[in-house]
């Protein structure tokens, strides 16, 4: 079965590094007690910083966007490790990655429910900004422990 949308399997090392970077990053920028990176730089907002209907809208503003490089460098990262090619890529390990992946949306969603039933105001928007990357951490955490669980079980036999 020919994947068409995998990553060759030489991606999965580039996405850990990106992966473990942001995530170090963004562990850094969530203690308050660290001194941590002050990136300011000029940048062009599509909606201004107070609302939609703000003055500053399309008019370049200064921003610190040390928390913008480390999203990304998280959502990169974890999409070239969940979506890269396994060495023996086969139709079973396609169905892991498959279950994982419908499992990883699942757990994803039944959090975020939990959430809006009983996490309040800005402490809201905090597990928003972590659903963002939760689905990804879900689907890498379940679909590596499957494979790492049928490899050993295969070596056992």
């Amino acid at each position: 079965m020919k994947s068409r949308f995998l990553f060759s399997h030489k991606f999965k090392h580039l996405g850990w590094i990106l992966f473990s970077t942001g995530f170090v990053l963004g562990v850094i920028l969530l203690w308050n007690d660290i001194e941590y990176p002050n990136w300011e730089t000029n940048v062009f907002p599509l909606i201004g910083s107070n609302d939609i209907f703000s003055s500053t809208i399309f008019e370049w503003t200064s921003n610190n966007i040390a928390d913008e490089i480390a999203s990304i460098l998280i959502i990169l990262g974890g999409i070239l490790v969940s979506f890269s090619k396994t060495k023996d890529e086969d139709e079973y390990i396609s169905k892991i990655r498959m279950e994982s992946l419908i499992w990883a949306t699942y757990v994803n969603y039944m959090v975020l429910v939990l959430a809006i039933i009983f996490v309040f105001d800005l402490s809201f928007l905090n597990v928003l900004i972590y659903n963002m990357f939760t689905m990804l951490l879900f689907f890498m955490l379940r679909f590596h422990y499957v494979l790492y669980k049928s490899k050993k079980l295969t070596d056992e036999e």
